[in-house]
């Protein structure tokens, strides 16, 4: 009989850690959603593929992780953000505000990033492969020539250093 039980509790056990954990916030997920106001807010790792978030206010929210595939952020504010992992490929981030964010490791593959302000942003191991950086303003960002190479790069003010042809 203790082993019966002690197989159940083990198979149990096993079954719980195989569940991936939501690490978002469920009532800042439906804050963002419903006021496009969530401040300081912890939606690390949360599903918003496709959002409509245009002008959004997401200063120094944690995403981490979050997933923001053909999501429309235009004007959103996103200074000071944990953007870190995230993915942001075909999305509209023109004119967003991404001041001193951590974008490292952000996927911005195929993103709509004109006229994006990215002053000191960290853009480390970003990809950037085909992104529109027309007219955005990249001074004192933290990222490397080649990660540059594919993106439309018109008009865009980039870090001292940085030269890509």
């Amino acid at each position: 009989m203790k082993s019966v039980i002690l197989n159940a509790t083990a198979f149990i056990f096993t079954l719980c850690l195989a569940v991936p954990a939501q690490a978002e916030n469920p009532a800042h997920v439906k804050q963002l959603r419903e006021t496009n106001l969530c401040q300081q807010c912890d939606l690390s790792g949360a599903n918003l593929n496709g959002a409509h978030l245009i002008g959004a206010d997401l200063r120094g929210a944690n995403l981490k992780g979050a997933t923001f595939e053909s999501a429309n952020l235009e004007g959103a504010d996103l200074t000071n953000a944990n953007l870190e992992g995230a993915n942001f490929s075909k999305s509209y981030l023109n004119s967003a505000s991404l001041n001193q964010a951590n974008l490292r490791e952000v996927n911005f593959s195929k993103a709509n990033l004109s006229f994006a302000n990215l002053i000191g942003a960290n853009l480390i191991n970003a990809n950037l492969d085909n992104a529109n950086l027309l007219s955005a303003d990249l001074r004192q960002a933290d990222v490397a020539s080649q990660a540059l190479e594919s993106a439309n790069l018109e008009s865009a003010r980039l870090p001292e250093g940085v030269n890509v042809e």
